[in-house]
């Protein structure tokens, strides 16, 4: 992969904030061209540095307002049991994000849910089923303090 330079830089941080900007108005925000910048944008998926372009809902436009993290510890630590709850979470579409982690769990998970009778049945008859979970534990947001899927970007070359 190249080093960015700031425009780079600028384009990224631009199509995070709003990935429906045309070139032309990525061109006018960096002071290029077009043709130049359709190319940077390019290199920048062909790279690996854009994902992908997503639209973004709101949960409770789509009734999905209840939203938990979930900490799941597994009884014991094998990898067959690792592979059966990580094939299982792959199939709750309720699961939106799902990490391994280190310390007194073993994966965090965050979940949407329409209320709090269809998140039970989450629990109980989806995961309550993987024979490797031990515990669960589930935190509900009251509030969404800061919520962004922008990456800071202050750590990369001549970041501004």
């Amino acid at each position: 992969m190249d080093v960015l330079d700031s425009i780079d830089i600028k384009l990224l941080k631009l199509l995070q904030e709003n990935s429906r900007l045309t070139t032309k108005e990525l061109a006018a925000e960096v002071g290029l061209s077009i043709s130049p910048v359709y190319e940077r944008v390019k290199r920048l998926e062909n790279e690996g540095y854009i994902d992908r372009y997503v639209a973004l809902l709101d949960p409770e436009k789509v009734n999905l307002g209840l939203i938990a993290y979930v900490t799941v510890k597994l009884s014991k630590q094998s990898t067959q049991g690792m592979n059966e709850f990580v094939e299982t979470v792959q199939r709750i579409s309720e699961v939106t994000e799902c990490y391994s982690v280190a310390g007194r769990y073993d994966f965090l998970m965050k979940v949407y849910a329409p209320n709090m009778y269809y998140y039970r049945t989450i629990v109980l008859d989806v995961l309550g089923n993987i024979d490797s979970i031990g515990a669960i534990e589930s935190t509900f947001v009251m509030a969404e303090v800061k919520q962004t899927t922008s990456l800071p970007l202050r750590q990369l070359n001549n970041a501004e």
